[in-house]
């Protein structure tokens, strides 16, 4: 088995000035339904107000309906999206990585997350497409055979659902919650913050009832972003949690995307060292799909919400930078972030399936080949079989 490694270490190597940064576009967007069946479209597009303070994220925990994502679904649902934006446009979506936002969020966050470790699959899939080019003899038209190669990078399922289960199995302190109550503090405070209509064709009944609302974590919308850092081109799959207003008619203006999320409150200086760490992760996230803005609700032992911030994404690093704790550093995690990506693609240079793993506590990512042909059913028949004609 051939392998390459990349160490992040020492990260000292990263720092300066930025990569170049590609701002984060939709170019399509999906959804998935309260029953977590796939659909083109927004129709999961939900709209932020805020919730009534305080409130107890414990209500509605016995009747909570809970997405299974224990099956492999890999990235059909990216995939389906594309191809039908391809076949609308007549146009081929073209990046070098192709992969879901949870991917990127974990290479960019590498060089500060020691602790934890990841594993993906990834194949490259090319296709050679003809294009036409003009001989310079009388303008008689050349057609080229030009390769199109596109990394596609997906979670290796079986070490997610491995990881899942060693969380649910941590013990925790005597008093505290489970790690399946705290979970689900974040998806009831969704409930209670998000419409299903903008206000101002919202009831004042319904504004007032969402407490009472089941919480049901299936329906996701799913915002698909072109980007790009340093020399890679991305498109990027992921959910989104809200808009603050409204989607713009016009697709060259920018969407005011909320994320949302929940913080233990701060009482110490060991608190706030834990929340500039949680900091990383908010902001990496939303960074990746061009979130512009963060609403946190910090809450209690118990789970009561006591209060809101907003957090404006592009100001995060330099909050964390002004504290001194020396915690993240977001410049680093963009240059490291466009060195490995520069990396892996000469390094996944054949097809097959591969695989992209980081050990915890490991500074090391390896890059190796599972597979010698094929695409290990990363890539969908559908996807493969379209890609094929185009």
């Amino acid at each position: 088995m051939n392998q390459s490694t990349f160490d992040i270490q020492p990260i000292g190597r990263f720092y300066g000035s930025n990569a170049t940064i590609r701002r984060p576009k939709e170019i399509t967007c999906f959804s998935y339904d309260d029953q977590h069946i796939f659909h083109l479209g927004d129709s999961s597009l939900r709209y932020y107000y805020p919730p009534r303070l305080p409130a107890d994220l414990n209500c509605g925990y016995d009747t909570f309906q809970k997405l299974d994502d224990s099956a492999d679904e890999h990235l059909d649902a990216l995939l389906e999206t594309i191809m039908a934006l391809e076949k609308e446009t007549g146009k081929k979506c073209e990046a070098d990585i192709i992969t879901w936002r949870g991917m990127m969020t974990k290479i960019l966050t590498a060089p500060f997350d020691n602790l934890n470790g990841f594993e993906m699959n990834a194949t490259r899939f090319q296709v050679s497409s003809i294009q036409g080019l003009f001989s310079p003899f009388r303008g008689i038209p050349k057609l080229t055979i030009v390769p199109q190669d596109t990394i596609f990078i997906e979670e290796n399922n079986l070490y997610k659902n491995q990881q899942k289960q060693l969380q649910k199995n941590q013990r925790m302190p005597p008093g505290m919650p489970s790690q399946d109550m705290m979970a689900y503090w974040g998806y009831k405070f969704e409930t209670i913050s998000l419409l299903n209509q903008p206000w101002d064709a919202t009831t004042r009944e319904e504004i007032e009832s969402r407490d009472e609302l089941a919480v049901n974590n299936n329906a996701q919308y799913c915002s698909v972003v072109r980007t790009g850092i340093g020399k890679t081109r991305l498109i990027i799959g992921g959910e989104v949690d809200a808009v603050w207003d409204c989607k713009p008619a016009r697709k060259e203006d920018g969407i005011h995307w909320v994320e949302l999320k929940t913080s233990a409150e701060i009482r110490n200086d060991r608190d706030m060292l834990k929340y500039e760490r949680k900091l990383l992760k908010f902001w990496a996230q939303s960074f990746l799909l061009g979130v512009p803005k963060i609403i946190v609700g910090f809450r209690d032992q118990r789970g009561i919400v006591h209060r809101l911030e907003e957090l404006e994404t592009a100001s995060i690093p330099n909050k964390v930078k002004n504290a001194s704790r020396g915690t993240w550093d977001g410049n680093i995690c963009i240059n490291f972030t466009s060195a490995f990506l520069e990396w892996l693609k000469s390094t996944i240079n054949e097809e097959g399936m591969w695989r992209i793993r980081k050990l915890e506590k490991s500074s090391i990512i390896e890059v190796f080949r599972l597979e010698e042909s094929g695409t290990g059913d990363i890539i969908s028949p559908s996807f493969s079989t379209w890609r094929s004609k185009t």
